[in-house]
């Protein structure tokens, strides 16, 4: 079920929340214990759904789809559509940890490297000390592990399962095994925890706002990210630009 307030752009029911919204309805969600399996998308996500049918149809399973790119947040402006402000992954699940310490949720963390994965749990433990690590599994799994893990993590009886993966894997994951997961709150966070590790650099404050946090990434890693940026930057305009063009054209015949 996609959460009613939403906002089409390119074909994916966005929901058209802010922050503080957003965790309500995570809190909302482990209180009725009715799963809710949340994807996010920026720019490149976006483009990247378009080339794969595969892609697409794992992250519109999601029962809610929120804006992590401050590109997303300028087209939906741009296209008449406006969300009312990026919900970044990272910072969601800050903001699921926080509340947790306070609620005393229980948190699976799935993904990433076996380093990066204690690294983060110690952090939680030291800043979250009321949120209770229910268990934990690293990112470097075979299909044929899937199932165990999937077992694992619905005897642990947490109320977050945060996934650290890249996508597709996270979002194939999740639509596979959100439903048999018996957790309330599934959320897919990318390469969250390596930033909580300290592996990767976080862009500051002000590069976010620019929506210039590819760039900062691109910057630590170029020989990696430099082409992937690139060609899925300038399709993501040219995507922008074809649908304001159907747009104004979708005007002038209505006249």
């Amino acid at each position: 079920m996609v959460h009613p307030r939403t906002v089409d752009l390119f074909g994916v029911p966005i929901g058209a929340l802010t922050m503080r919204e957003a965790l309500d309805r995570v809190d909302e969600a482990i209180a009725a214990r009715r799963p809710t399996q949340i994807g996010v998308v920026n720019a490149a996500k976006l483009v990247n759904m378009k080339r794969s049918a595969a892609l697409r149809e794992d992250v519109l399973s999601s029962d809610l789809v929120l804006a992590d790119g401050t590109a997303v947040v300028w087209a939906s402006r741009i296209l008449g559509r406006p969300l009312p402000e990026r919900v970044a992954g990272i910072d969601l699940m800050m903001g699921m940890l926080a509340r947790g310490n306070q609620r005393g949720y229980r948190v699976y963390c799935l993904g990433a490297r076996g380093d990066v994965l204690q690294a983060v749990v110690d952090h939680i433990g030291r800043a979250y000390p009321g949120v209770i690590i229910a268990g934990m599994h690293h990112g470097y799994f075979t299909a044929e592990e899937e199932e165990p893990i999937a077992a694992d993590i619905a005897r642990a009886a947490a109320d977050i399962l945060l996934v650290a993966m890249t996508s597709p894997r996270k979002e194939q994951f999740l639509a596979r095994w959100s439903r048999q997961l018996a957790v309330p709150v599934c959320h897919g966070v990318g390469g969250s925890f390596d930033v909580v590790a300290g592996v990767v650099e976080r862009a500051p404050d002000t590069w976010q706002r620019l929506g210039l946090e590819w760039l900062y990434r691109v910057k630590q890693e170029p020989r990696r990210l430099w082409k992937r940026y690139l060609v899925t930057n300038t399709a993501f305009v040219w995507m922008v630009l074809a649908a304001l063009l159907r747009q104004q054209f979708g005007r002038l015949h209505a006249t």
